[in-house]
């Protein structure tokens, strides 16, 4: 039997933060159908988020009520704590159903059991696993509810991470050092991209020493050659050339929390261009951390980077970070804060962030990421591993 995550006053902590948001939004129901958020409120942890499942929480009972699949209920036992009358399963044939059957109308039924049917419902609108047809079916069901956009409710409540959390991200950035090194020294000229690929697969299951490593949210991400100007490429069955570049990004995962990692290397002596870009992003980086403390706002972070990059006349749009820690696929992200110019969050201690100010040009990109939780006094990286243009 898996032992749990997390101690239950840790989610009893969760549920309890999370229903004052609640309030705060007049909702006597919440339906998490994001497997992040799910585990976040109950532990539930299963590869079953290819079918709709959620977990409801309202303002007048104490415990949360899981809802899935009819086989995966024991897996909900397994990884929960919840008692049994919280653990609500759908018979199979609610799955691609020829009867006309869904998910979701046994949801609706759970919702009008728990008194909620004609309620001020909270959903997750925008999350990845809640289809279009989920919500028709809950409004053609429980025509006299309410149904509001609830979908970073819980989100923004994971922002700050509890110590617990902090211990397991800090186990998944040791994960992340292997796994990069055991990358970087995969790419050689003559080696197949889906070597190096392999190999850092190894390393993220394999882990360390003391523990063993989770799949994480995102596969390596590793685009070479011509296609380093295009960050989310994976791998192929092409061979590494002499005078490739070789974007990485991974994550360890540890308890699905996840520490990214990215680096930049080259086959064979890097030109000189690819260097100066490099120590172009390591000093826009590190004048990011060094900006980073409690008080301070996501745009003034971004806006150090910025300051430093448009004195050697370069201009990027995109973000340079953003919240993150617990995830599913397809990201590990929270979706909630961003490095980003507009974006006023305020930092605050126990805040974790995956800064990735890459530069990615049409002949070639450089990357360099590093994943940091907010301290009392400043940014404090999880990861130790040298901020440079590597090569083979």
């Amino acid at each position: 039997m898996p032992q749990p995550t997390f101690e239950r006053s840790e989610y009893e902590r969760r549920i309890e933060q999370t229903k004052e948001r609640m309030h705060e939004e007049e909702l006597d129901a919440l339906v998490a159908t994001d497997p992040s958020n799910m585990n976040y409120l109950t532990g539930y942890d299963g590869w079953s988020f290819y079918v709709p499942q959620a977990v409801i929480l309202t303002v007048d009972r104490d415990e949360p009520v899981w809802v899935g699949r009819g086989m995966d209920a024991n897996g909900a036992r397994a990884t929960t704590q919840l008692s049994d009358e919280s653990i609500r399963a759908y018979s199979d044939d609610h799955v691609h159903s020829p009867h006309d059957l869904h998910p979701m109308d046994y949801v609706a039924d759970v919702l009008a059991e728990l008194d909620v049917g004609d309620g001020r419902v909270g959903l997750e609108m925008d999350a990845y696993y809640f289809t279009a047809k989920s919500y028709t079916r809950l409004q053609k069901n429980l025509p006299e509810a309410t149904f509001e956009d609830a979908t970073l409710l819980v989100n923004w409540v994971r922002v700050i991470k509890s110590d617990r959390e902090l211990e397991y991200m800090q186990e998944a950035a040791r994960i992340s050092e292997e796994a990069m090194v055991a990358g970087l020294d995969a790419v050689e000229e003559g080696v197949p991209e889906y070597e190096a690929a392999r190999a850092i697969y190894d390393a993220l299951i394999r882990g360390t020493e003391d523990y063993g490593g989770d799949y994480p949210s995102i596969v390596p991400l590793m685009p070479s050659g011509d296609h380093t100007g295009t960050p989310h490429l994976t791998w192929t069955d092409r061979e590494f050339e002499e005078g490739d570049p070789v974007i990485i990004e991974l994550s360890g995962c540890r308890h699905r929390y996840h520490s990214p990692l990215a680096r930049t290397t080259f086959v064979g002596d890097p030109p000189a261009a690819m260097e100066e870009r490099m120590e172009i992003v390591v000093e826009g980086l590190n004048a990011a951390l060094d900006a980073a403390e409690p008080g301070v706002t996501c745009e003034q972070v971004e806006k150090a980077w910025r300051d430093v990059i448009s004195t050697y006349d370069i201009e990027k749009e995109d973000r340079i970070g953003y919240s993150m820690g617990l995830g599913y696929p397809p990201d590990w992200g929270e979706h909630t804060a961003s490095l980003r110019p507009g974006d006023e969050t305020v930092l605050k201690e126990n805040m974790t962030f995956h800064m990735i100010p890459g530069l990615w040009f049409d002949d070639f990109g450089v990357e360099l990421s590093e994943t940091f939780r907010v301290t009392s006094d400043g940014a404090e990286t999880l990861a130790e591993f040298p901020r440079k243009l590597f090569s083979t």
